[in-house]
């Protein structure tokens, strides 16, 4: 079906990392309404039924949530609140709109012990509050929609100058330091937010409703091999990486071996929307954090 910019697309957390790429992209295509905490608390039923009922969107774009992995753990109740009931508001609100709903989930709802990436055929077994409460979100959009997307996201990386992930922290740290500490025994798939703003876009095109993974493709890599990746990019040739354990660096949730993904659901029905990881990696450093903006 195609879809045209007269039809509605409203953004939860569209001040977000994701979002704040995410509204221009689908600005192309489509008449966007960001709304973030300040326009609509997801946490308020009402106020969620209420902001739909007024703007009518076909599309929701749901990517308001907590993100903090280790304040979840800290804060359970916050964790659940949010991305589980947060995202039942939203469903519920759609379902009484009768908008398609999309729901950027992680593959953090795996528990890791698998040695090879998860596809969507593979049960989730969550270990984290954080990730228990993501993988509820999932459960009520089945639960109350028929027309839904789930879209599982990898290590994230994007933001441009605001940006303060994993990328940022590492060129920071390296043009500070000769040498640098960077965990190998966690592994994922590192997903561009502008990569994953075009794919899911495109997606939506298709209107085949279900779960996908959508990171970028190529081979699962360790922390310490994206490090490896982000100063070569970045020039910095005066700092040494390290490989560690990550037992070294404890942190409150427990994260999983395995985090990666793979784009199985799309493959199958012959749809190659992501880049490989190390060319829209090397895109992001080189624009943003290139010799010449440092």
């Amino acid at each position: 079906m195609s879809r045209s910019s007269e039809q509605k697309v409203l953004v939860t957390g569209a001040k977000g990392m994701l979002g704040a790429d995410l509204c221009p992209i689908f600005a192309e295509k489509y008449q966007v309404i960001p709304t973030d905490i300040e326009e609509m608390d997801v946490q308020d039923a009402g106020s969620v039924l209420q902001t739909l009922e007024e703007v009518r969107p076909a599309i929701v774009v749901h990517l308001a949530g907590l993100t903090d992995v280790d304040q979840g753990e800290r804060e359970p109740d916050a964790a659940y609140r949010i991305n589980a009931l947060g995202t039942k508001n939203v469903a519920l609100a759609c379902q009484r709109v009768e908008a398609i709903m999309v729901y950027v989930s992680t593959l953090a709802i795996f528990d890791g012990t698998k040695c090879e990436p998860y596809t969507e055929f593979d049960q989730p077994n969550p270990q984290s509050h954080y990730s228990r409460a993501k993988y509820q979100g999932e459960l009520m959009l089945r639960d109350f929609l028929q027309r839904y997307y789930i879209v599982r996201a990898g290590w994230l990386f994007g933001g441009g100058q605001q940006d303060k992930k994993f990328v940022a922290k590492i060129i920071d740290l390296a043009r500070k330091h000769s040498e640098l500490k960077v965990v190998d025994d966690k592994f994922g798939s590192p997903t561009h937010t502008k990569d994953l703003s075009h794919g899911m876009m495109k997606l939506i095109q298709t209107d085949l409703y279900g779960t996908y993974h959508m990171v970028n493709s190529g081979a699962n890599c360790s922390r310490y091999e994206i490090a490896q990746k982000i100063i070569e990019y970045a020039q910095i040739k005066d700092c040494r990486l390290i490989p560690c354990s990550s037992a070294e660096f404890p942190l409150a949730a427990p994260r999983p071996r395995m985090e990666a993904g793979y784009n199985y659901h799309l493959q199958l029905m012959g749809l190659r929307l992501m880049r490989p990881w190390q060319q829209a990696l090397k895109e992001y450093v080189e624009t943003v954090w290139g010799p010449e903006v440092a």
